[in-house]
């Protein structure tokens, strides 16, 4: 009798030869419909796209510029699906992506914002190329599309953003650098690590400049950052930013996500800029083709140009919002409206047919490049992909390892953590959200291909561990359970209280209004912690800040954690580092605010401080008010020391101005030059140079640990940042050894800031490096 897994192939491969038959049916196909120029693959995709925009009748036309485009049987297309979702991991969000196939989920790796803080940019490209693996696998099962709407890379502005967990932090050069490692990852490029040391490492085969594995899109452009906040909402806020502002905050991301990742989609933002609807800023979407390069297609966020009539009365009427759009460069609407209404702007003169053709010819152009149009795609490059590439034990272990990474130890007093393993003792797992698998993953998640809650993972490595709730659910708006909470740690040897957030208190359409732990979580954690014969281990989920300053000033509570949302994997992950098979290395990648923050308007896009007006900043490279943990926190259970080993004293820019620059370029104080335009620079590169440093593991545990290196600039000009990233290196170190790595500095981006006219200038004078509590002068001189 042949086995089950053998029988499950026999089945997964016949429904795969089923798909392969419907694929067949695919344009360009032998021996459908293979004579079309666009089908001819030794022409460029510029020309093979314009051939195929030529073909279509306007109705057709019309018929592509929705997310769920209409087939156009007569040249054999059948309808395509541009909107799928893989945050984090294939989501069923989108209608792209279906579990009701042969593969039934996939793998889950934690939500972005705890993946960034590993700090680790060789393990983002690794979860990014897992992920287009299992998209384009699912693909051709017939189960998701090929032009997935991920990564999301808004700055986190404000710690009450429901979606500040889909996002890769507070820090640009951060989120900058993520934005690259995913579009690069996901669309089957290679790393940029290495590249800056002038090493070749092809991680991947880059595939040629038009070669895609699937479409990355990086949204949402640009500052959207608020879902409801006091009468305002994502669909009409307008969020009015400084050129200052914009130009060293909000737009670095999606200008490296495009420039240095080739992402192949870029997603407009349902808000106003500065009184424009994103998706109708021409001004806006041209800065990303003309100056930044990008080919590829725009969408709107779903009903985004709806909104631009409907919500914002930006138009008078329907015809003129289709019209603004288009001609502003948004390329596909996701949802009806521009399906709706653009041939009666046509008809009504505000759209002419070459608008349409534009949108057409960029959009056909990603399709080209995913091999849409070259015949059978299971023949293709990817077309070995199938339900045996997802799941797989090395997705799940990667899923893993990002879990141990991201983890953050805020606090580890007289170093309670980690406990002893093989000790027979009982432990108590205290929280509404310790037993849910469910709450794992946060916003955009899909099926994992494991589920397991954080308290099954404590059952792996201590006989004796008892669960209760203490509170009902996150909202914890009852003390019901306190009694039976504090009953369990009265009688265990240890506790472990397991609060904080899920998506019933931050998610997309919904901020946060308080910063504290929700309802009567803070009183749960006061009482068990009383109760408790030692003190106890607080773990925080969630993507949002918290104030705990209570926990962390209270010697009942030894040990506190900030886990996230760490996905399929968490709760083995968390288990591992509370009982040492880990050392902790995680970083925060956002500054934890105090309560007080809330009277900051959330609807004040400006990032500097302001003390005439009470006004404190945001972020920590402007934030002057009291903190709860810093953007960058993270304790070890090992204790490291840092040497510079070698880095310039001064960098003289004499030789680097452009031929025939003057004094007009350099801005001349009272005594002395005080700053100079990077606009006037020659060559930036070189002026770059590395700062090589030590690192010393001075504990007894190998480790991952987070290097990063900081600037204080000058203060020749108001508006300079408190301090600012440089970069930043995940180094694996051993135990009571040293260490080398060095970081790239690029003084034009590093050492600058922009001005108010939203210029970029660089301070003349003392820069001082910034490597834990080591200090190193740089003099910027002409």
């Amino acid at each position: 009798m042949a086995t089950l897994s053998t029988l499950l192939f026999f089945f997964f491969f016949f429904l795969f030869k089923i798909h392969s038959a419907t694929i067949s049916n695919f344009p360009c196909n032998p021996p459908h419909h293979s004579s079309y120029p666009f089908c001819n693959t030794s022409l460029s995709i510029s020309a093979r796209a314009h051939s195929l925009v030529s073909l279509l009748t306007l109705q057709e036309k019309i018929g592509q510029l929705t997310n769920t485009a209409d087939s156009i049987p007569r040249l054999g297309i059948p309808p395509y699906e541009w909107w799928s979702e893989s945050l984090h991991g294939i989501a069923t969000n989108g209608p792209g992506v279906s579990f009701g196939g042969v593969v039934s989920s996939a793998t889950s790796f934690p939500q972005v914002l705890l993946t960034v803080a590993s700090f680790n940019r060789t393990l983002w490209f690794r979860i990014a190329s897992a992920i287009g693996v299992e998209a384009r696998a699912m693909y051709n099962v017939g189960q998701a599309g090929l032009t997935f709407w991920a990564p999301t890379i808004n700055i986190f502005r404000d710690p009450r953003w429901g979606r500040g967990q889909e996002t890769p932090g507070e820090d640009p050069v951060v989120a900058s650098a993520y934005a690259v490692e995913f579009v690069k990852g996901f669309q089957g490029g290679k790393s940029t690590v290495g590249e800056e040391f002038g090493e070749k490492r092809a991680l991947k085969d880059d595939g040629g400049s038009d070669d895609l594995m699937v479409s990355a899109c990086c949204k949402h452009l640009t500052a959207y950052d608020l879902e409801k906040w006091e009468g305002f909402s994502r669909y009409n806020f307008n969020a009015v930013i400084t050129d200052q502002d914009f130009e060293d905050t909000y737009q670095p991301p999606f200008k490296s996500c495009v420039q240095q990742g080739k992402a192949s989609c870029l997603m407009c933002s349902y808000n106003e800029v500065n009184g424009v609807p994103a998706c109708a800023r021409k001004d806006l979407l041209d800065i990303a083709r003309d100056e930044w390069g990008f080919k590829g297609y725009i969408t709107s966020d779903c009903d985004a140009v709806a909104t631009v009539f409907e919500y914002q009365h930006y138009t008078k009427n329907r015809e003129d919002a289709v019209a603004d759009v288009l001609k502003a460069g948004t390329d596909i609407n996701c949802g009806t409206f521009l399906y709706l209404n653009t041939l009666s702007a046509i008809e009504k003169g505000k759209v002419q047919e070459e608008d349409i053709d534009r949108a057409l010819h960029n959009l056909f152009s990603v399709q080209l490049r995913l091999g849409l149009f070259n015949g059978n795609p299971l023949k293709g490059k990817y077309g070995k992909l199938g339900p045996q590439d997802v799941c797989t034990s090395k997705h799940k272990k990667l899923a893993l390892e990002a879990a141990r990474q991201g983890i953050v130890l805020l606090k580890n007093d007289k170093k309670f953590l980690p406990l002893k393993k093989g000790t027979d003792f009982s432990l108590a797992v205290i929280g509404p959200l310790a037993n849910d698998s469910s709450k794992l993953g946060g916003g955009y998640t899909g099926i994992p291909c494991t589920s397991k809650s954080l308290f099954s993972g404590f059952q792996e490595f201590v006989n004796k561990a008892y669960y209760v709730t203490g509170c009902h659910n996150a909202s914890c708006d009852s003390d019901a359970g306190f009694d039976e909470a504090i009953s369990t740690a009265k009688d265990a040897d240890f506790v472990v209280l397991i609060l904080g957030l899920d998506l019933s208190q931050e998610t997309e359409d919904l901020d946060r209004v308080s910063l504290l732990l929700p309802g009567k979580q803070m009183a749960l954690v006061s009482h068990v912690a009383a109760a408790s014969k030692k003190p106890v281990i607080l773990v925080l989920t969630g993507g949002g800040p918290l104030d705990v300053s209570f926990a962390e000033k209270d010697p009942q509570i030894a040990s506190i954690l900030w886990i996230g949302y760490p996905g399929e994997a968490g709760g083995r992950a968390l288990a591992e580092i509370i009982f040492g098979d880990a050392n902790p290395g995680g970083r925060l990648p956002m500054t934890w605010y105090p309560e007080s923050f809330t009277d900051v308007p959330m609807n004040d896009m400006r990032m500097r401080a302001n003390s005439s007006r009470g006004y404190p900043g945001r972020t920590y490279r402007f934030y002057t008010g009291s903190q709860v943990y810093s953007f960058g926190h993270g304790l070890s259970y090992s204790t490291y020391t840092y040497k510079f080993l070698s880095v310039p004293n001064k960098i003289s820019l004499s030789e680097s101005f452009k031929a025939g620059s003057d004094k007009n370029i350099l801005h001349q104080g009272e005594n002395q030059l005080d700053y100079i335009s990077i606009d006037e620079i020659e060559s930036c590169n070189s002026l770059k140079f590395f700062v090589e440093i030590s690192v010393m593991n001075a504990g007894d545990m190998d480790g991952s640990h987070v290097v990063m290196l900081y600037s204080r600039l000058p203060k020749v000009i108001d508006g300079a940042p408190e301090k600012q990233l440089l970069g930043f290196n995940s180094v694996h170190t051993f135990s009571n050894r040293s260490t080398r790595t060095r970081i790239l500095v690029d003084p034009c981006m590093h050492l600058s800031f922009a001005n108010e006219k939203g210029k970029r200038i660089m301070p003349l004078g003392d820069h001082i490096l910034l490597l834990g509590d080591l200090e190193y002068s740089v003099l910027v001189q002409t």
